[in-house]
């Protein structure tokens, strides 16, 4: 991957995070970073704990050990809005749009934080990035193609100004021409500064759009490297690419 234009944000530092639900635990020890401009890739199996990762690092999953720094920021055991506030965004698996909200109001939802006077600015810059998204402005969510609502979801997220985005399966149910199109829309929002965490069941897609990766077997990093390594790892061909 090249590097983005411009990298504005901080580095994320995972440190020893451990994590569950109830009595039981999902991560155990997980370690990682991500550098202002990178993209990096989260793969795994199902059930591995990838969206738990998200959850943690994004503030609705509790975390029961272990440490989550944005910059000079502790971000461990921050409510939700402060992480967004912070720069931290997530695309969650499924999408969950508001169905019975139009796509616009959808959008607006994601600025919902915010003060400033830049939002119609940055509606604007965003529908131009997504042009499908404008002559679909007026429609309900529920009832767009699963492709468009996914666009939505990146969409309602980077109204919130991410400095990183967290993507979670974001081909989960798409064609492959689709998901070519969101991979391609993925760089255009690299290449203005944005950080990406992108967790994914298509290793070779995520590999591919990556610059660095990490695999995550139930609940621990097992391996991590540069993405076009792992790629030509034998136990990941072995694990996820069929090889």
């Amino acid at each position: 991957m090249s590097a983005p234009a411009v990298a504005t944000g901080r580095t994320l530092v995972v440190e020893a995070l451990s994590a569950g639900y109830g009595d039981t635990q999902v991560l155990w020890d997980v370690t990682l970073r991500i550098d202002p401009g990178e993209i990096v890739a989260l793969i795994g199996s199902n059930c591995a704990g990838k969206s738990t990762l998200l959850g943690a690092i994004s503030g609705v999953v509790k975390t029961w050990s272990g440490s989550v720094c944005y910059g000079d920021q502790t971000l461990t055991g921050l409510e939700p809005d402060r992480i967004v506030r912070a720069g931290v965004l997530q695309v969650p698996q499924g999408r969950r749009l508001f169905g019975s909200l139009t796509v616009e109001e959808n959008l607006r939802m994601g600025a919902y934080l915010r003060t400033d006077r830049d939002v119609e600015p940055d509606l604007e810059r965003i529908l131009g990035l997504l042009p499908r998204l404008r002559e679909r402005y007026d429609y309900l969510a529920g009832r767009l193609s699963g492709g468009e609502q996914q666009q939505v979801a990146i969409a309602r997220a980077l109204m919130g100004r991410p400095q990183l985005l967290l993507i979670d399966e974001m081909s989960l149910g798409l064609a492959p021409v689709l998901v070519d199109s969101l991979i391609a829309l993925l760089e255009q929002i690299h290449q203005t500064g944005v950080s990406i965490l992108i967790v994914e069941q298509d290793v070779q897609t995520a590999l591919e759009v990556s610059s660095r990766a990490y695999v995550l077997e139930t609940g621990r990093i097992t391996l991590s490297g540069p993405s076009a390594e792992l790629l030509d790892d034998p136990q990941v061909k072995k694990a996820y690419l069929g090889v």
